[in-house]
């Protein structure tokens, strides 16, 4: 039952848009159907997006507090808590809403990797639409260059770069706002060159379809993330009263 909505709602329609776009595209890229299907699913997520980063920057100018109500409580866990909570509910932040476009974009990673499986490698096409043409099978090959069924070394290194850039702005801001010297600077300094070498090492596993998507997603997280950054930082208002 579950997986039988999961392919109605996500993977059915993802399949279908990306056959969509490479039977509308001249020369029948997949590459740039991709690039229309990342671009779409960004929209979507948008909203969401924009939100998490509002939360993290709130929680970045609340940094110093929460340092301080953890120095005063510190051991006592039982009192630690409900002050948190206290100071998060008066603060009007749920500490959780930076997580929601990640459990959101779970899902569709998940579709988008099935999709590229099914289609670019063994060119199933079973649950294409009737008002939908279809190919018969995917041409994987992008831009005549890159086979996006297979693995590929530089869309990995490309996607870990631009996580790279996206974490490394978002630590910028932090060190300018607060306390980068505390537990949690130090551990976000330490993911932000984990997680793209992760990222790079996973994505030399992966096809490179999916890599593709992951590094234009990242990419295009990133210069959103500095625009709503810019836009919080006008001196017009400060952010808490927005």
């Amino acid at each position: 039952m579950l997986i039988e909505i999961y392919n109605a709602i996500l993977y059915q329609p993802l399949l279908n848009l990306l056959v969509f776009f490479y039977n509308v595209i001249p020369g029948h890229d997949v590459g740039i159907a991709i690039i229309l299907l990342t671009i779409f699913i960004k929209v979507i997520l948008s909203p969401f997006f924009v939100q998490s980063i509002k939360a993290q920057k709130r929680m970045q100018i609340l940094q110093p507090k929460i340092d301080e109500l953890k120095e005063k409580y510190k051991g006592q866990q039982d009192k630690l808590g409900p002050a948190l909570m206290e100071l998060y509910k008066k603060e009007k932040i749920n500490p959780l809403s930076s997580c929601l476009p990640l459990l959101l974009q779970l899902p569709f990673l998940i579709a988008v990797y099935q999709v590229f499986s099914a289609g670019l490698s063994s060119g199933s096409l079973e649950m294409i639409y009737p008002f939908i043409s279809n190919p018969g099978t995917i041409n994987p090959v992008s831009f005549g260059l890159i086979n996006l069924s297979h693995p590929s070394s530089v869309m990995a290194v490309l996607a870990g770069a631009a996580q790279f850039w996206q974490s490394k702005m978002m630590m910028a801001k932090h060190s300018n706002k607060s306390s980068a010297g505390g537990m949690a600077g130090q551990m976000g300094a330490q993911m932000t060159y984990i997680m793209p070498l992760v990222t790079i090492f996973i994505g030399t596993r992966l096809p490179a379809g999916l890599t593709l998507y992951w590094f234009l997603m990242t990419l295009l997280s990133a210069l959103q993330q500095l625009l709503v950054f810019k836009k919080m930082d006008k001196p017009r208002t400060t952010f808490f009263d927005k």
